[in-house]
């Protein structure tokens, strides 16, 4: 897939079903979001969730009740078919993966749009980081870890991280860059020692794809918007929509809306 692409084209990729893969690179300079979808009876215990917890959930946009378009970030898209994967959630189980959710979509549901790490990417390659997933052609890897999330309402569970690999000086250097975007998660929470955070097989994700960690290199770990994908699981609503891992909305906000 060309990053070329401006985010209506992608959008319309999605749109078409010529685009079902993960979309880490794409867009570069565009913020991308992680999308949860809840009826209206469970919105303000969700909205409070992410204010309690800016760190994985930060808003970027909620669409009117029963209305599928995120004004603030997209005007004009649709969140039943803009997104390359969604996931189906009742009563707190994982159903099917699908490509598009207007089959599901009601006039009881608002969407929310919260911002993600792949938005940072982009600053962190301009100053010649690297982003491994980037480099192979992958989806970031995502570790559920033992750090607990404020409840609100029924909504709760722990923080879910994605890793970038990354030598000491260049760790340093990322959080400074991350830092300025607190609304795709800022700076990371931890640098290295994976069990600390709860996580005991590097190699193994528990979301997205394992990425080469070079000698030299530690794991460095953001705060991933997947995080509210367990929250879904503990407050078991019945009905809930995401995007699948990795597989994000490209918004038409540019990185540096993002706050410094």
């Amino acid at each position: 897939m060309k990053s070329s692409l401006n985010p209506a084209e992608i959008r319309q990729l999605c749109r078409t079903g010529k685009l079902v893969t993960p979309t880490p690179g794409l867009a570069s300079g565009y913020v991308q979001a992680n999308l949860v979808i809840l009826p209206k009876l469970l919105a303000f215990d969700f909205l409070l969730f992410c204010q309690r917890n800016p760190k994985p959930c930060p808003v970027l946009d909620v669409t009117e009740v029963g209305n599928p378009e995120p004004k603030i970030i997209a005007s004009g898209a649709d969140v039943r078919t803009d997104l390359p994967r969604y996931r189906i959630f009742r009563n707190g189980n994982l159903g099917e993966e699908v490509t598009e959710i207007t089959e599901f979509w009601r006039d009881d549901l608002v969407a929310f749009l919260i911002g993600c790490s792949f938005s940072f990417e982009a600053a962190m390659l301009r100053v010649g980081l690297p982003v491994r997933h980037i480099e192979e052609g992958k989806n970031v890897p995502m570790y559920k870890t033992n750090i607990p999330c404020l409840s609100a309402g029924v909504f709760s569970g722990n923080l879910v991280v994605s890793m970038r690999p990354l030598s000491m000086n260049q760790a340093i250097q990322a959080v400074q860059i991350t830092g300025r975007y607190a609304k795709a998660h800022g700076s990371p929470i931890q640098i290295g020692d994976p069990a600390a955070i709860g996580i005991k097989e590097i190699d193994s994700p528990d979301f997205g794809d394992s990425v080469t960690i070079n000698e030299g290199e530690l794991p460095v770990f953001w705060a991933c918007g997947v995080t509210t994908q367990l929250a879904i699981l503990e407050a078991k609503p019945e009905l809930a929509i995401t995007h699948a891992p990795g597989h994000m909305f490209v918004s038409d906000l540019k990185d540096d809306c993002l706050g410094f």
